[in-house]
């Protein structure tokens, strides 16, 4: 079962015919159907059939002891909640050290923005939901061609092909 962020967080459930209602209090097969996760053992395999299924994936690479992350942390599903068509996945890089391995984490919030295996954006960003959703929606409006196009444009996009691809981590996650 996926683990859901510890907090509660409301998001509009028109599918199950309720209204509102707190994400720590919903029964476990409507969890099941949420956007957002937060990564751990039992969910990689799920991550990456979102990736697989062609589905845009956000990632936001904090740490437990980061205040600011802890702040950013209900801001990030807000996002997750004004965009639930994507998937959203909060990922601790010390609870997760194994997964994260040596990728380069300058501060925190890091966002890393995927479609498939096109990772669009990678990088520090302000703790601002508004900067946020205004980074996501350009990502978003660009068709495959065009990520495609930037993602062998420079030596930063395309490092981040190599490195920054989580269904590639995933993968070399599973084979250890």
């Amino acid at each position: 079962m996926a683990r859901m962020m510890d907090m509660a967080v409301f998001y509009p459930l028109p599918q199950a015919g309720i209204g509102l209602v707190a994400a720590d209090f919903l029964p476990n097969e409507v969890k099941c159907g949420m956007n957002l996760l937060t990564l751990d053992q039992e969910n990689r395999a799920e991550i990456a059939q979102w990736l697989a299924d062609d589905n845009w994936v956000v990632a936001c690479l904090c740490a437990a002891w980061c205040d600011t992350c802890g702040t950013y942390r209900s801001k990030f599903a807000e996002l997750a909640s004004m965009h639930p068509e994507q998937r959203f996945v909060w990922i601790d890089i010390e609870d997760q050290a194994e997964f994260v391995g040596d990728l380069d984490i300058d501060n925190f919030p890091t966002l890393l923005m995927q479609r498939s295996d096109v990772v669009s954006f990678f990088g520090t960003t302000l703790p601002d939901l508004n900067l946020a959703d205004r980074l996501l929606r350009a990502q978003l409006d660009k068709s495959p061609q065009e990520l495609e196009r930037e993602a062998s444009s420079n030596d930063e996009h395309k490092s981040w092909q190599q490195d920054c691809n989580l269904r590639a981590r995933l993968t070399a996650c599973e084979r250890n």
